[in-house]
This record gives structure tokens, C-alpha cells and sequence, in this order.
């Protein structure tokens, strides 16, 4: 099977097969990533759809050296901000695309357990939410993460220590553990221990 990058590099070319596998491919996934924002199924599809006419647009300026999957993110992140400018309202986290990766029990425990996410994610601020959402949902790696939003990698690691943090204070809280599996990212802020007073002045012994 053909890498996104070898599509992206014949569409370009001028296959407009490739571009048809690539919407095949990646177009469920961003559908997902928009519902759990938009609560409008119709809203979510056309902003898929203008995702893929904006790749196409901005076809000529893909490097074939970097992962074409961050760039469509990219795109799609920078949609969905503003469509949210333009209503002039905050996103409201829909409970597609929560559900489905949780490892809670099935039935009525486990959409509890997505009702109780999708509230915490509300509370959240919205860059530490973007990346967890990007993170946790998408899969998506912190490298790629720092690309779709424009921040540093530290920074990225940051917003989502601090964000799960906040997720995981939200739920207990409100007493619902309900077997959901919260990600657990190290606190790149936090200092770490010396092994001597040389680590610490930057010497060697």
C-alpha cells in the first residue's frame, strides 16, 4: 500500500485517483475529529470538505519530505477555529469520538463515563484541549502535534500534562472513575533530581 506522501506526490503529479484514495483514507477520521466539536453532522461534513478543497488548493506547496497526515490536521484545526470566530460561540464537545477509545465497560456505565469526559473536556482551556483531543483521539504523535498547532514541543507536553491532570481532577470530583483510561504525560516543567552537585553546577567530577 502506497504511503500518504507517495499519494500526495502523484496527485500532484496529476493522478486524480490518488486523491480519491487519500479522501477515502483520511476523510472518516477528520469526520470523527469534527463531530466531537460540532454537534451538527452537517456542519462536521462540510468542513471536512473544504479541508480536502483547501489540500487541493495548496497542493503545490506540499513537501514531500514531511508526513502529509500533521499538514491535513493542520488544515483541519485551523477550519474548525474559525468556524467557531465566525458563530462566536465555544465548541461543545459531542459524544462521537469519545466513546469509541475509552476501554470503559459497555452499556450504560461506559456512556456515562464518555458523558463525563465530554463535560471535562468543556472545562478545559481550549489549547490544552486541542492537543488532547488531537493526542489522545486522533493519535497523533506530540511531534505531529506541535506542527498542527504551531507550538513548540515543550509546550505541547505542557498543555497536555496539564490538561489530563485537569481531566483526571474533573472526574474525581464528580466520583466517576467509570474505567476510563486517562493518558499519563511526565510534567516537562517539573525539575529534575541531580545525581550530584556537579549535574547541578553543570561540572564533571
Amino acid at each position: 500500500m502506497r504511503s500518504d506522501e507517495e499519494l500526495m506526490i502523484a496527485y500532484v503529479a496529476g493522478n486524480s485517483a490518488a486523491f480519491r484514495e487519500l479522501f477515502e483514507r483520511h476523510a472518516p477520521g477528520l469526520l470523527r475529529s469534527m463531530k466531537r466539536d460540532l454537534r451538527a453532522q452537517e456542519e462536521a461534513g462540510d468542513l471536512v470538505q473544504q479541508c480536502f478543497l483547501q489540500l487541493h488548493r495548496a497542493r503545490l506547496d506540499f513537501d514531500p519530505t514531511q508526513r502529509l497526515r500533521p499538514w491535513l490536521f493542520t488544515i483541519a484545526l485551523n477550519l474548525k477555529r474559525e468556524h467557531f470566530r465566525r458563530v462566536k460561540r465555544r465548541p461543545e464537545t459531542s459524544l462521537d469520538g469519545i466513546l469509541e477509545p475509552q476501554e470503559a465497560a459497555r452499556g450504560a456505565q461506559r456512556f456515562e463515563a464518555a458523558q463525563a469526559l465530554a463535560r471535562a473536556l468543556e472545562q478545559i482551556p481550549q489549547q490544552q484541549r486541542e492537543v488532547i483531543e488531537l493526542h489522545w483521539f486522533d493519535e497523533l504523535s506530540f511531534h505531529e502535534i506541535a506542527e498542527v498547532v504551531g507550538a513548540t514541543l515543550s509546550a505541547v507536553k505542557v498543555r497536555a500534562h496539564r490538561g489530563y491532570a485537569k481531566i483526571r481532577e474533573i472526574l474525581a470530583d464528580l466520583e466517576l472513575g467509570t474505567g476510563v483510561s486517562i493518558p499519563v504525560v511526565p510534567d516537562p516543567e517539573a525539575p529534575r533530581n541531580p545525581k550530584s552537585l556537579a549535574d547541578v553546577e553543570g561540572k564533571t567530577p
